[in-house]
């Protein structure tokens, strides 16, 4: 099984570096057959990867459902549902689908690993919060790697 890992966000504005500090933290010990990546706000590089190829894809990204913060969300989106019009200046899942539907193709199946932030203001660095919960997400996207490969 080929796997993308995508760590998504802007490290510039304080928990919305969630992703890729989650991806650094997964690259310290690789894993066979996956990719992981730090694409921090490169959604056109993520979008064609996501249509290289890969069997199942692993957004790892800040999310704001309302919950406190450092807490971790598993999503599995229907990759149609969540896809909107393509905006190259925007990082947002729902952009990067977009594009990948605009240029004809058809990313594989997205699990979205997710931490409600507590701010993603103009800051360099993760609240206390997101910070405690990015090793506890590198484990956690690490037990639905190996689901999927069993």
């Amino acid at each position: 099984m080929n796997v993308l890992v995508a760590g998504i966000g802007n490290i510039f504005f304080g928990d919305d570096g969630f992703g890729p500090a989650v991806a650094r933290a997964l690259s310290e010990t690789p894993i066979d057959g996956v990719k992981i990546e730090d694409y921090g706000i490169r959604g056109l590089h993520l979008a064609y990867d996501l249509v290289s190829g890969y069997d199942r894809a692993f957004l790892i990204d800040a999310i704001a459902r309302g919950e406190p913060p450092g807490t971790l969300y598993v999503v599995e989106p229907d990759s149609a549902d969540i896809a909107s019009a393509p905006d190259e200046h925007r990082m947002a899942v729902e952009s990067v689908l977009g594009f990948v539907r605009t240029i004809g193709g058809s990313p594989p199946p997205i699990t979205l690993v997710g931490c409600e932030p507590s701010s993603i203001d103009a800051e360099i660095g993760l609240s206390p919060a997101v910070d405690k919960a990015v090793k506890p997400a590198a484990q956690l996207v690490r037990r639905l790697i190996q689901g999927q490969k069993s």
